[in-house]
Order: C-alpha cells, then structure tokens, then sequence
C-alpha cells in the first residue's frame, strides 16, 4: 500500500499507536481506541468501549472476563457508524489475546451492515507473541504506511537496545504476574525479557500464553524474585497491586523483601518497542537497582513497611 492510499490510519490497539507515532505518522491518526493513551491520540475519535469496567477489584474483573469469554461476548464494542463515516485507508487491530484489545472479528461485527468502510480499508492484524515478532509487526506496518526504511531502521535501534541489556549476574528465579487476584503469570514476550535480563524464569515459556496460576503453585516454585507487571496498568496502579503480595509472607521473594512493580504499560504489556528498555529495567531491578519512574521495590516503599 502506497503511503498516500494509507493516509487516514485507525489505530484500535495502543501499541499500534505507540508504533505509528514511532515511524512518524502519528498526525495521520483518525481514530483510537478507549486504550490508546499515547499523547499523540488526544482528541481523536474514540472508537472503541470495554465491557468490563476497569476500576473494579482485580478478582471481579477475572470473573466478568471469565463470564463474557464462556459466553462468547466480546469484551470490546466498536462504534462500527462512527468507523464508517471515518473512512480510513487502515485499520490496525491485533490478533494476540482478546482480552487484551479489539480482534478483526469484532471489527467486522460492528460494520457487517454498514455501507462502506471496511471494504476500502485495508484491516492490519499485529500478531507478534515474541520479541522477534513484535519486530515482524513493525516492518509490516512500516509497510502498510509506506515507510519501510523507516521501519528497518527503527528495527535495527530496537535489536541494538535489546543487545545492549546488561544482564544480571546471578541469576535469580524470577515470578512475573500479569494479575495477582487469582495470580497470572507473564506470556508472550515476557519470558525473553527475563532471560535476557539474567533472570531465570519460573512460570512461563516464550512465545505462549500467559497462564492463571495459584499462590499454593507459587509457594512451591519459590521465587527469588517476584515482578508485579499487571496487564493495562502503569507504575502506580502495579504499585498498589503489589502491596496486596505482600501478604502472602510464605513466598521466599515476600520474605526477601524481592517484591517489584514496573510500568507494564510502557515496558512489558504491549507489543512494542518498549519491550526492549523493559529488559533493561529488569536487568536492572534484578541487580538491586530501581529505575526512576518505571521500577520499585515495593518492600521499600516507607508506608508498606510499617
């Protein structure tokens, strides 16, 4: 697709967002989805609505998504007229997890009766379950706006970042967790970013899923280290998830004081290049050393340790 034809991009999926503003072509943005929270998707038409509210208790949100995925309801609604009268030249969705974000599925739902958009839209599904394949989506997506040099050379930066990361040396059994109420652990990329930064990872092989475990599991696995990296959330909210670990004092990392959040949102949840300074800040947190702004040690944090 020639970068005139793909002029007017949707982005229904942050990191697609992220990826866009990367290549330089945020200002072709039309519209976003409710997730989308790069600054440069300010004011643009919001397309799509979870089903699920976000600010309930974690458990609760497990038991709505729970409901909603036996029952076959797709947890995001789009506002398929509204996506109509847009007119993109691209949709940009994902087919990694629909828990996560919106599917072409659901896309396809929302417009089924509506008079024209998706047939003249090119519809780009990201698929990338790997650090290789989230570099897989950047050149395909450089591709569709027509900006493939671009894209080879930010993929060339990215495998030199990831390159970069000094690993820790030695090697800590590492738990990360996408939820803590019940416990998931990291999928996905994920494991590659343990590895890489010198950890061992416990729970969780690259490229997979992330998996619901139990704190029984958890005890038995005995980590060294526990990383709170839930799914959707900045540094703050993990903060707060985190402090809820704490009360499971049977866990080797609770006992030594090896309990961390990080910005998930930024660094480990979505497909993009910030996975690779992801890696980076674990190496880090794994030698001890908090980043500013994107790790802490949640067993130092003064009121949580009254």
């Amino acid at each position: 697709m020639s970068p005139a034809s793909s002029g007017r991009i949707v982005s229904l999926l942050p990191s697609a967002t992220d990826l866009l503003v990367a290549l330089g072509v945020g200002e072709r943005l039309v519209g976003v989805s409710h997730s989308c929270d790069h600054p440069a998707a300010a004011g643009r038409p919001v397309l799509t609505r979870s089903i699920i509210d976000s600010g309930a208790p974690q458990a609760e949100i497990d038991q709505a998504v729970s409901a909603a995925v036996r029952e076959g309801r797709a947890l995001y609604q789009v506002d398929g007229a509204q996506l109509d009268r847009l007119g993109p030249d691209l949709v940009v969705t994902q087919g990694v997890c629909e828990v996560c974000a919106v599917t072409p599925g659901t896309i396809e739902s929302a417009v089924r009766y509506l008079p024209g958009c998706l047939p003249a839209a090119q519809v780009l599904s990201l698929e990338g379950r790997s650090v290789a394949g989230i570099l897989d989506d950047m050149r395909a997506l450089a591709a569709a706006v027509g900006l493939p040099e671009r894209g080879e050379a930010l993929i060339r930066q990215s495998q030199a970042e990831w390159d970069a990361v000094r690993p820790a040396t030695h090697a800590p059994r590492v738990l990360t967790l996408e939820w803590v109420d019940p416990p998931f652990y990291g999928g996905h990329w994920v494991p590659e970013q343990v590895e890489r930064a010198g950890g061992l990872n416990v729970l969780g092989a690259p490229g997979t899923d992330s998996g619901r475990t139990t704190w029984e599991d958890v005890t038995a696995l005995d980590p060294d280290v526990i990383v709170v990296m839930c799914c959707g959330y900045g540094l703050a909210e993990n903060v707060a998830f985190a402090d809820a670990v704490l009360s499971h004092r049977e866990v080797r990392a609770v006992q030594h004081g090896e309990v961390w959040a990080v910005d998930a949102n930024a660094l480990f949840s979505r497909p993009a290049l910030g996975v690779m300074r992801g890696a980076g800040v674990l190496a880090d947190l794994l030698r001890g050393e908090a980043s500013a702004g994107e790790s802490v040690r949640v067993g130092q944090v003064p009121a949580l340790t009254t």
